[in-house]
């Protein structure tokens, strides 16, 4: 919400009054969104996928030149699994701490943290040369990185109830556009000396072949920090008391009512089902998307006798990156007309949904190309993806909009965002690592034909669409 929303209308805080007030519910034109500020803050999520997936194009032949696997190809799932999850399992020790962090002092200085130390991680990774090296720059990612419950408070703070879908469907865009870039970079420029042999020439680019996608990562974060340090303002609603401490005390002799609902409130006081009903649904989210994009380039790289397809990093980069492309422009376009006419409910078990056929493709693909190679029906399973990906992403926006409103206060929506990014960052620490290692296992044991991994993601999928049954109808309700 943007500070300059209608105050509560005196109900009490205790009351858990909803962070999107009741009485904008009525207004039927949306309040036209501060590009200027949107548009910064869509930077800085545009990084964050930027970074994380510009190594899943190239992660796996990464782990399998680092000659631990013992030559099995089989055993790179355990490690690119484990690579993959220590980001979420150091974010989810820290990003609680940063989130409420920034309902003390502030969101943007928070915010430039996170994208520092983003910067600082890029270039360890590209110059790591074993498995330490990379296990460390990817804590250094985690605990550090405290972006994205912080930019999802300040989209709430940004927004009113009349253009809070509009202003979330942005957000998934963003990430789609980012990953895009990212897969398109991680993809295209390892092994440099090999794709650009003119221009890349020398020893460093044969002993470091996964700088050159690092740095210009880190030279994006960069830009990033400099366009946040001087054009974004802080959305956090400020405490008088920092500024005039002896006249606050004064007024709030007089109305103590105000003082509270202006103050964040305590992490006990977040453990109420209108909270945590949001945050277990959004829980079931992140650890089937994240068990997606691990098992995505694992799918696409390991050989079609294996139980995938085979493509290298370029391919993949490709696929990866034109998903990511198409995705972002379709959230835009169709995301808020659907909420507004099926309600954010309604969109949000369609997208999850989705994962139902998502994890049944794979398995019926690879049994297509063991029969007739790569071929057309191959490319028309992967277009289908793609297709039940834009409706899958679409879930994002709406959960985050119930996350938003169950915040007990605006002076709360960090350490509320905080929560539900912690619980998503611990099951997305073990969602790669256990998707990938899963494949690996349903692989050398020939469990169900090699594809039992995708027959428990099915369930959990199953799992997760009765579990949005609890939700309410309109994000502006309590639960």
């Amino acid at each position: 919400m943007s500070s300059s929303a209608a105050p509560s209308d005196g109900t009490n805080t205790n009351e858990r009054t909803s962070l999107l007030d009741a009485g904008q519910q009525g207004q039927r034109k949306p309040t036209p969104l501060p590009k200027l500020q949107i548009s910064i803050l869509l930077l800085a999520q545009l990084f964050e996928p930027i970074a994380s997936q510009s190594i899943y194009p190239y992660i796996n032949q990464l782990v399998s030149e680092l000659d631990i696997t013992g030559g099995d190809e089989r055993k790179v799932g355990y490690y690119a699994g484990l690579i993959e999850s220590l980001f979420f399992a150091t974010e989810a020790l820290t990003v609680l701490y940063w989130s409420r962090t920034s309902d003390r002092i502030g969101r943007k200085p928070v915010l430039l943290v996170g994208i520092f130390g983003l910067s600082l991680s890029m270039f360890c990774f590209g110059l790591s040369k074993t498995f330490w090296g990379l296990v460390l720059s990817r804590c250094i990612t985690g605990a550090l990185n405290g972006n994205i419950g912080v930019m999802k408070s300040m989209m709430g703070e940004l927004t009113d109830s009349t253009n809070i879908a509009q202003g979330f469907a942005l957000m998934p865009m963003a990430w789609s556009v980012g990953a895009a870039f990212g897969s398109v970079i991680g993809g295209t420029l390892q092994h440099p000396e090999h794709h650009f042999p003119n221009v890349f020439r020398g020893e460093f680019w044969s002993q470091y072949p996964y700088f050159l996608p690092s740095a210009v990562v880190a030279a994006f974060a960069m830009i990033c920090f400099l366009a946040i340090l001087l054009f974004l303002n802080e959305t956090m609603p400020r405490k008088r008391t920092q500024d005039k401490s002896t006249a606050v005390d004064d007024e709030a002799l007089d109305a103590p009512e105000d003082v509270v609902e202006d103050s964040p409130v305590s992490m006990r006081s977040l453990f109420v089902p209108s909270v945590l009903i949001p945050v277990a649904n959004y829980a079931c989210l992140a650890i089937l998307d994240i068990a997606m994009l691990a098992l995505q380039p694992l799918f696409y790289s390991t050989p079609i006798e294996l139980g995938g397809l085979g493509f290298d990093p370029v391919t993949i980069g490709f696929w990866m990156g034109s998903f990511s492309i198409v995705n972002g422009v379709l959230q835009t376009i169709i995301f808020a007309p659907l909420v507004r006419k099926y309600g954010p409910k309604v969109t949000f078990q369609l997208g999850i949904a989705c994962f139902i056929p998502l994890f049944s493709l794979p398995p019926i693909t690879n049994i297509i190309a063991r029969q007739y190679g790569i071929n057309w029906l191959v490319y028309c399973s992967l277009t289908f993806s793609l297709i039940l990906t834009v409706l899958m992403v679409m879930a994002f926006g709406c959960i985050l909009m119930y996350i938003t409103a169950a915040a007990p206060n605006k002076r709360s929506l960090g350490a509320t965002n905080g929560l539900a990014q912690m619980t998503a960052s611990i099951v997305r620490a073990f969602g790669p690592a256990a998707s990938t290692s899963m494949f690996a296992y349903s692989l050398q044991h020939k469990l169900l034909g090699g594809y039992a991994v995708y027959v428990v993601l099915v369930t959990m999928s199953v799992f997760s669409l009765v579990l949005s049954i609890k939700l309410p109808e309109n994000a502006e309700n309590k639960v």
